[in-house]
């Protein structure tokens, strides 16, 4: 059909909410013939359409509307180049908008809005092998939806479907089961995000433990008041460095844990030192030839094959000095000579060469030191690598990431998914994470994850630690970012760990890091490790839950939650 001279250049076929406010006795005149159109159709005799329009309702001109049956509620419309056949019933105020499908038979309740390019299809076609697709029998269940439910823009709902009262309906989603009532949902398909009448500010959602969100405003609220007494527990004023937890020796990585912990609580450095002499000191232990920290009276680091040793502190290092100088506004004093060397030849040798079978969370720990280092290197205004290196490195990962598990490695008899989740945290970390790019695989990540999470050697009371509780939630975290697959079992997951959390708190002396199989590392003593894990940890899953807003603070150090090259690879 063609636009009557009406003088509104197809503004209320587009924005028709303007139409009864706007219009002018032209265009109100030209919507009246329109409409007679309709209903003239409805009286050409036998088998001609019903047609029923209320009041104040509008039809764009440029729509398709070809109906066996159409009812619209008062106030409703039809916008431009809708695709309307079929059985319709709406109630009022409801919104067909622009280039949306409604076809088959749909009911739709009072006050339903339906955003563009979506397309409700209340039919479907058999699949039998015995005909051919085109001659396959039309069947047609139908669909109904309540009153006041928002369906955003491009979803998709099929034959057979019921969305209840007060849904809301994420854009893209694809809805193939029923909904009930005060659902939020989203996704392909479509999954229950929360309850609409859970208020997210407020910081709840169901299935959420009741107090959560006083609870963790309680937490905070007493480890800010507490973060001196157990910082101060853990200096050694004569030798002027810090220990994990008394009777410790003191160590490289305990003076970073405590520059990330008062970061965290008290919003500045340690009090025990003026933040420029806690940044000095740090950078006063970088070896100037290799650009490697070693620990507190150890020779410098020999540097490995492609520029880092296989294990040891030295490599760790890279992460915890490096992001501790950065919270301190300061950095490394020199580059880290030893991966700025480093070829895309020798580089991807090594990533072949490392022990992804059997020790893949030794082989993710190594790429992510890696990876820190050239991000170091390229902060300082240095080459990060050696021409092509770190395009190497993610070619390499994304060539070999095994698509069925999304991961780097294998399971192991001895342990499960634990090397291979674990190898993935640190990985991905400071690959895809700190450089600001997307993970390969994400669903099947998180697959993975969630049945690792299930693991009893691992996840059953009295043996979880903050390592394997930080390997989970942080890919389930990074991956959230991506897709909404498998985000409700992913949050129940996080709501009642964040629970537990919260409970290992130990008032004036911090976290534990928690139980370890071999009985190495800091274990269930309360320290400055386990503190700054824990705190991490206690962020990003809140932040799963909808509740990261009550704690008030933000990683920005090791486990921040934003790129440390917000650009990303930028020459890629």
């Amino acid at each position: 059909m063609n636009q009557p001279e009406s003088g509104d250049d197809g503004l209320f076929d587009h924005c028709p909410w303007l139409y009864a406010e706007q219009a002018t006795a032209g265009q109100r005149a030209a919507q009246e013939q329109r409409q007679k159109r309709l209903l003239g159709g409805a009286g050409a005799g036998p088998g001609a359409p019903s047609v029923r329009l209320g009041e104040g309702c509008f039809v764009a001109e440029t729509a398709a509307v070809y109906p066996e049956h159409l009812s619209l509620g008062d106030r409703s419309y039809i916008a431009a180049h809708a695709y309307v056949t079929g059985e319709i019933r709406t109630g009022a105020d409801c919104t067909i908008n622009p280039f949306t499908v409604v076809r088959g038979t749909v009911t739709l309740g009072n006050g339903v809005r339906i955003g563009a390019h979506s397309s409700l299809l209340g039919f479907n076609h058999g699949s039998s092998p015995d005909l051919p697709v085109h001659q396959q029998p039309v069947t047609s269940a139908g669909i109904t939806v309540g009153d006041d439910v928002w369906i955003g823009s491009h979803v998709v709902v099929v034959d057979g479907v019921t969305i209840g009262d007060h849904c809301v309906i994420g854009a893209g989603a694809v809805v193939t089961k029923d909904l009930p009532a005060w659902t939020v949902a989203a996704g392909n398909p479509a999954r229950r995000i929360r309850d609409r009448r859970e208020p997210r500010a407020a910081g709840r959602r169901v299935g959420a433990p009741g107090g959560v969100a006083s609870d963790l405003s309680a937490f905070v609220t007493d480890a800010r008041a507490q973060a001196a007494d157990l910082l101060d527990r853990c200096w050694q004023p004569d030798a002027g460095r810090y220990v994990d937890r008394p009777g410790a020796a003191p160590t490289v990585r305990a003076h970073c844990d405590a520059v990330e912990i008062a970061a965290l609580l008290l919003g500045e450095a340690p009090p025990h030192l003026p933040a420029a002499e806690h940044a000095a000191r740090l950078r006063a232990l970088q070896d100037p030839a290799s650009g490697l920290v070693p620990e507190f009276g150890a020779a410098p680091p020999v540097p490995g094959p492609a520029g880092l040793p296989k294990d040891g502190a030295s490599a760790y290092h890279v992460l915890c000095v490096g992001y501790a100088l950065d919270l301190l506004g300061s950095c490394f004093a020199h580059p880290v000579h030893s991966v700025r060397t480093t070829t895309a030849d020798r580089l991807v040798g090594h990533l072949a060469e490392l022990p992804w079978h059997d020790r893949a969370w030794h082989a993710g720990a190594w790429v992510d030191s890696w990876a820190t280092a050239a991000h170091w290197n390229r902060r300082l205004g240095a080459e990060a690598a050696a021409p092509g290196a770190l395009e190497a490195l993610f070619g390499w990962l994304h060539t070999h990431a095994d698509p069925w598990t999304g991961m780097w490695g294998a399971p192991t008899p001895e342990s499960g998914r634990l090397q291979m989740v674990n190898g993935y945290y640190r990985l991905t970390r400071g690959s895809f994470a700190q450089f600001g790019l997307p993970v390969p695989y994400a669903e099947r990540v998180i697959d993975t994850v969630l049945d690792h999470a299930r693991d009893p050697r691992h996840f059953s009371p009295g043996r979880e630690n903050a390592c394997n509780v930080l390997d989970v939630i942080h890919p389930l975290w990074l991956c959230a970012r991506q897709t909404i697959h498998r985000a409700e079992e992913a949050r129940s997951w996080a709501s009642a760990q964040l629970t537990a959390a919260l409970r290992r708190w130990h008032p004036g002396r911090g976290f534990p890091f928690g139980p370890t199989p071999d009985g190495t590392g800091p274990g269930r003593e309360p320290g400055l490790q386990g503190t700054e894990m824990w705190l991490a940890i206690v962020w990003l899953l809140a932040d799963l839950v909808g509740l990261a807003d009550v704690l008030g603070y933000r990683p920005r150090g090791i486990h921040r939650a934003e790129p440390a090259l917000p650009a990303g690879l930028g020459d890629l």
